[in-house]
């Protein structure tokens, strides 16, 4: 296809070279774990809300012997029929305008035409931070107002469809409040009549065969991370200055070096590590760049030994894997709540003796997995004990959100939460660096730049099909429709990636403690 659809109108808007990538050099996309759970919640949010107002007709078809590849000759034609009948609420309802096709996921008859609902697997789209997502949600509209007017149908309406954060399911799951609708008129009517010329230089973009020129700029990142930036960023020196470390609030202060810095460098000629030597940068990444180009490695052994003392044993390492569904699975919960059904725990006694390691998994059966690890956690963690998380807040958070459903382990819970130091802590704050870390101070990065050489600890080693977080949440609601062989082999799987989580903390620990 070499016309539009609402997905290349959007890359046109973010970037041209982008649509033109898309349409010729496909296969240089690069689509993160992150992204595909972003497509794959959209397709199940989406197929969700079609009940939203009552009764409706898809006319989604596949074409013969396929259930990926949509006909959307047929589509077209269905939608026609639909809407000359009246048909109050039509699905996936298909359109096509001089090579240009738009399928939008609601169309809805309204007193003198059609309203336009378009469904997106989001959240909080009001807040300051979801500004360019929802600009990104405009443009989506926008191409599917103009491509229906393009085909004589009077758009009364433009709306989007949303999960409203502030629905917890309570038994059955209620529609009505588990969507919220913005009505776009606003915003799309400012993005409309820039539509038609946007849409005929896309076309024009499309038809040349030669790569466009473009520089890197701020729609890179904007409003979301460009999946051709490996491609089109291939060229820079290795590493760049887009590796840099981003930043956060660390315990020595804020050192923040986020996109439009490092492109402000980039567009100053700055693009390898060598070239920022006399570069203002913060304190983190002035040790990332000069340990890179040295070869060396930073240890501030008074930091680590300040950070050791913290600690008291017994210790106990903890770690939880969850899932976070877009549509609410238990009573209590709401959209992308993170629901934890597994957890790990290495023990330490004292600081001369082994390891114990316990371990938790709910059922396969898709029940509720909160209550029994809740329970089973307060068995296997005494209160007023030292315990060790690699970046807390996500353990830290969901013990407070266990308490809160809970309320007669509450105590106990929150006590575990109070008693939880960080091990990312002495990473963070610059007391341990070497390059291989490559400015990421996550256990994923840490671990392999620690022990280079050790496939025990190479997350790449697991078998199984669960080698990161997106793998562990992505796999165990699947378990319950799986024969018995592969529900016991999932399981396993998630074992053991769990158990190496807890038992990578143990080892990182070791190395803090034997560079003291």
């Amino acid at each position: 296809m070499r016309g539009l659809s609402k997905s290349r109108y959007v890359m046109f808007r973010q970037c041209e070279k982008s649509l033109w990538l898309e349409a010729y050099k496909e296969n240089e996309k690069k689509i993160d774990d992150s992204r595909k759970s972003v497509f794959d919640n959209g397709q199940r949010v989406g197929d969700l809300a079609k009940g939203l107002f009552g009764p409706y007709v898809d006319v989604t078809t596949y074409k013969p012997n396929s259930v990926e590849d949509k006909d959307l000759v047929a589509m077209v034609a269905k939608t026609k029929e639909e809407m000359k009948k009246g048909t109050s609420v039509i699905c996936e309802a298909s359109f096509f305008h001089e090579g240009n096709y738009c399928a939008v996921d609601i169309l809805r008859k309204t007193e003198g035409g059609w309203a336009i609902y378009e469904v997106k697997s989001v959240t909080d789209i009001n807040s300051g931070k979801k500004r360019d997502q929802l600009m990104e949600f405009t443009w989506d509209i926008s191409y599917q107002r103009w491509l229906l007017e393009q085909n004589d149908v009077n758009v009364t309406g433009t709306y989007l469809v949303y999960l409203d954060s502030t629905y917890y399911r309570h038994g059955a799951l209620d529609l009505q409040k588990l969507f919220a609708i913005k009505d776009m008129a606003g915003l799309v009517n400012e993005e409309f009549p820039e539509v038609q010329g946007r849409v005929d230089r896309a076309m024009q973009v499309l038809a040349n065969p030669d790569e466009p020129e473009q520089e890197l700029s701020k729609t890179c990142n904007k409003p979301y991370k460009c999946m051709f930036w490996d491609y089109c960023t291939r060229n820079l020196p290795k590493p760049s200055v887009f590796d840099v470390y981003g930043g956060k609030i660390t315990s020595k202060g804020k050192d923040r070096f986020y996109f439009p810095a490092k492109l402000s460098l980039y567009k100053e000629g700055k693009m390898s590590f060598a070239d920022l030597q006399d570069v203002e940068l913060g304190r983190i990444q002035r040790m990332q760049v000069d340990c890179t180009l040295n070869g060396t490695e930073y240890i501030d052994r008074e930091g680590i030994r300040n950070f050791l003392n913290t600690l008291s044993y017994p210790l106990y390492f903890l770690d939880f894997e969850t899932m976070n569904d877009p549509i609410p699975q238990y009573d209590d919960t709401k959209s992308y709540q993170q629901v934890p059904f597994q957890y790990s725990l290495h023990i330490q006694e004292s600081e001369a003796s082994g390891y114990i390691h316990k371990e938790f998994l709910a059922p396969s059966d898709g029940s509720d997995p909160r209550r029994a690890l809740a329970e089973q956690l307060c068995r296997d963690i005494p209160m007023n004990v030292c315990t060790l998380a690699y970046n807390k807040n996500f353990e830290c958070d969901r013990l407070k959100e266990l308490a809160d459903v809970f309320p007669d382990l509450a105590k106990h819970l929150l006590n575990i939460r109070d008693n939880v130091k960080d091990l990312i802590n002495p990473f963070e704050a610059g007391y341990y660096y070497v390059p291989a870390m490559e400015g990421s101070f996550s256990i994923k990065s840490v671990l392999p730049a620690l022990f280079p050489n050790d496939p025990s600890l190479d997350y790449h080693n697991l078998t199984g099909g669960v080698q990161n977080g997106n793998d562990a949440m992505s796999i165990f609601p699947k378990i319950k429709n799986m024969i018995p062989t592969d529900a016991q082999s999932a399981r396993e799987a998630l074992l053991r990636y769990c158990e190496l989580d807890t038992w990578a903390m143990v080892k990182v620990l070791e190395k803090l403690k034997n560079n003291i």
